[in-house]
């Protein structure tokens, strides 16, 4: 079985992401939405959002809102993974969700004002936490969240996160960062955790973007180690108080099953669950994990109980 690696907190680590958060609490999201009629369909309403995040970066997203509806919905927030161009969410909408589905800086719709490239997002000024690409990324999928909480057709109190590789990154952080504004949350074979022990444990990309900076710049070890330390979902581990499910793939060689399992060790929420799927690779059992996802998430934000395994 796949064994824990060891990360270190920054004793800084809470102070420095409470200081972004106070700083961005008084910024405008200044929202704006538009019906897409050809997007859109009988059953769901799609729309394209915009918003500004930190640095007066305008970041973009797709929301689906079921047609049909009596009262406030309980909400999804889907995060993309690290090549993915955010999908339009609207089986999720079909199932009786409020959902938003975030493309972060650098993503195809939200990179006029910052693009490094992929690769060349991972590594965008790495030796520096205040000017690192993931301080950002980070706080536009917490700006997301807030989007959600503040729509008037949404519970804000029935907010739940989901996604897989990246995604699973930043619902990791995001849970750690809204706290207990997060409902439930689900993070599936876990990217952007253990990234100085995924470098030794992977040679294949992204993480391996990292490993390239490292050999053509080593004397920069030291300072990369230091500001990954603040980006390091295991690190926003002990921040998360929310129900949370995470699954792995055991044959993993791009998110390695290690830093999963290290992840799941750090999460503070008494409710945690996590499926470890053998065989299984990046995909993280998916095929199975699924129904998994849907029930978790019917439960804890519709008040659904079903049969399926959820914790």
């Amino acid at each position: 079985m796949a064994q824990p690696t060891p990360t270190v907190r920054p004793d800084d680590f809470d102070s420095f992401w409470d200081d972004i958060l106070d700083a961005v609490e008084s910024l405008p999201l200044n929202a704006t939405m538009e019906r897409l009629p050809l997007r859109s369909s009988p059953e769901v309403d799609v729309y394209e959002v915009h918003y500004d995040s930190l640095d007066g970066v305008r970041i973009a997203g797709w929301y689906c809102l079921p047609v049909r509806r009596d009262g406030p919905l309980p909400a999804l927030l889907q995060l993309p993974g690290y090549l993915q161009d955010p999908p339009i969410p609207k089986a999720v909408a079909r199932d009786g969700y409020a959902a938003f589905s975030v493309a972060p800086r650098g993503k195809v719709r939200s990179r006029t004002q910052f693009d490094p490239g992929y690769p060349g997002l991972l590594t965008h000024n790495i030796t520096d936490r205040n000017t690192y690409t993931y301080r950002g990324f980070y706080i536009d999928a917490v700006r997301a969240f807030d989007f959600l909480r503040n729509r008037p057709e949404v519970r804000p109190d029935r907010i739940g996160l989901t996604g897989s590789s990246q995604g699973g990154g930043l619902a990791i952080a995001v849970a750690g960062l809204r706290g207990k504004d997060v409902r439930a949350a689900s993070a599936g074979a876990p990217y952007l955790c253990g990234f100085m022990d995924a470098i030794r444990l992977t040679r294949t990309y992204p993480y391996q973007e990292i490993g390239d900076y490292l050999r053509t710049f080593p004397d920069s070890a030291p300072a990369v180690r230091a500001t990954l330390g603040y980006f390091d979902g295991i690190c926003f581990g002990p921040r998360i108080s929310c129900p949370i499910i995470v699954n792995l793939g055991l044959r993993d060689n791009i998110c390695p099953p290690e830093t999963g399992y290290s992840l799941f060790d750090a999460i503070g929420s008494p409710d945690k669950k996590l499926y470890p799927y053998d065989g299984c690779g990046h995909d993280a059992g998916r095929a199975d994990h699924d129904s998994v996802v849907c029930a978790f998430f019917a439960k804890h934000l519709k008040g659904e109980e079903g049969e399926s395994d959820v914790a």
